[in-house]
């Protein structure tokens, strides 16, 4: 997913060329936290915004991206700010090397920089290839790092057209920037975690409320106790190879028609 080079040009143009000034970063970033909390419910808008922060206020950012390392080891690129960050990071994948790939280990490096692409021999595959592709500098963070499983790693991936464009001052911010980001996913997460804990406690509920009321006409309609009630619906869920709170609906809503075996 690219990000409309519009979107970011209009950040970095609220900043200038050489990026904000300390009261206008620590604007940006309490500006930046409120959002990742309060409007970016998807994990996807999150790495949408991230990216396009990151390209207004990293100084020397010509082109971000985002990789994320599945649980079985494989790489992908689900957000950037130009296709042509696809190639860049699709390089490292391919040679299982480079900077984005050894950050987005869960035992990688928390920054990976390079101030001549062409000439680093850490990466004699990704190295080379990037700078045919105009990129010579490169800085990444690690991205969502999770002991938990099934341990999901990423990194933010900023590349710059020139030489030694990523000074300390960058790295300072682009690691304060992956930790909102991290938050922010986690975030997000938790939340989406807890709509579905309590949609499956609605679930639950439900499904206990309607079992009730099938037991209840049994119990009424046989004259048996609730836990012989119980075993009749459970052996006809099993004959009939039916959910049991389903079946438990079917005989609450059409009780008058609805006998069981």
């Amino acid at each position: 997913m690219s990000v409309g080079k519009d979107e970011w040009a209009r950040e970095r143009a609220a900043f200038g060329q050489d990026g904000p000034g300390p009261g206008a970063l620590a604007s940006q970033f309490a500006d930046l936290t409120r959002t990742l909390l309060d409007v970016t419910p998807t994990v996807g808008g999150v790495l949408k915004l991230v990216v396009g922060a990151a390209v207004a206020i990293v100084p020397g950012a010509d082109l971000v991206s985002v990789t994320l390392r599945a649980p079985d080891g494989t790489f992908h690129t689900p957000v950037e700010t130009d296709p042509v960050a696809l190639p860049l990071d699709q390089l490292q994948y391919d040679h299982g090397e480079g900077p984005c790939v050894e950050s987005a280990r869960p035992d990688g490096p928390a920054i990976a920089r390079s101030h001549d692409l062409g000439g680093d021999p850490r990466w004699p595959s990704f190295g080379p290839g990037a700078a045919r592709h105009g990129y010579h500098s490169v800085l990444a963070t690690t991205l969502v790092p999770d002991a938990r499983p099934p341990r999901l790693s990423g990194a933010l991936n900023i590349y710059s057209t020139r030489p030694a464009a990523f000074d300390d001052g960058a790295i300072d911010i682009a690691l304060l920037l992956a930790t909102h980001a991290s938050l922010a996913l986690a975030h997000t997460q938790a939340v989406a975690t807890a709509e579905l804990e309590t949609e499956h406690l609605r679930r639950a509920v439900e499904s206990r409320d309607v079992i009730g009321q099938a037991k209840g006409i049994l119990m009424q309609r046989r004259g048996i106790t609730a836990e012989a009630a119980f075993d009749v619906l459970r052996s006809a869920s099993q004959d009939l190879n039916v959910k049991l709170a389903d079946l438990a609906r079917t005989l609450a809503a059409r009780h008058a028609e609805v006998d069981l075996p």
